[in-house]
């Protein structure tokens, strides 16, 4: 399994941003895509997940009703589309892939994951 993440960038503060991760290589119709981040200094955090079969999610406290993951079966890629950012909101972002059960919002849950991106929210 391959992930490909993009679509970070500057943004100021109230603004948004869409990463997309492209996935190639599944094999299992019970994985979840998962998006975390982790900014300097600080321990790679939970963001959301989405499971690919039946698309249903699950997001951090800090980014619900701000962040929405969805999924484009047909491209086999993943977006986080992320509004109303704030400057805590800066990080490197890592979207990443598991076919463990469950939600899934521990990192180490996850097998594969791409190269990360850099988001950064400027006030």
């Amino acid at each position: 399994v391959q992930l490909q993440a993009s679509g970070g960038g500057l943004v100021q503060a109230g603004g948004s941003l869409r990463l997309s991760c492209a996935v190639s290589g599944r094999t299992f119709s019970s994985d979840a895509m998962g998006w975390f981040r982790q900014a300097p200094g600080k321990e790679r955090d939970f963001v959301a997940v989405l499971r690919w079969s039946g698309g249903s999610t699950s997001y951090q406290d800090s980014v619900k009703d701000r962040f929405t993951i969805t999924r484009d079966n047909a491209k086999n890629t993943v977006y986080l589309q992320m509004n109303s950012l704030k400057p805590e909101d800066t990080a490197v972002y890592y979207c990443a892939y598991t076919t463990l059960p469950g939600w899934n919002t521990g990192w180490r849950e996850y097998d594969y994951w791409g190269q990360g991106t850099l988001v950064t929210v400027s006030s």
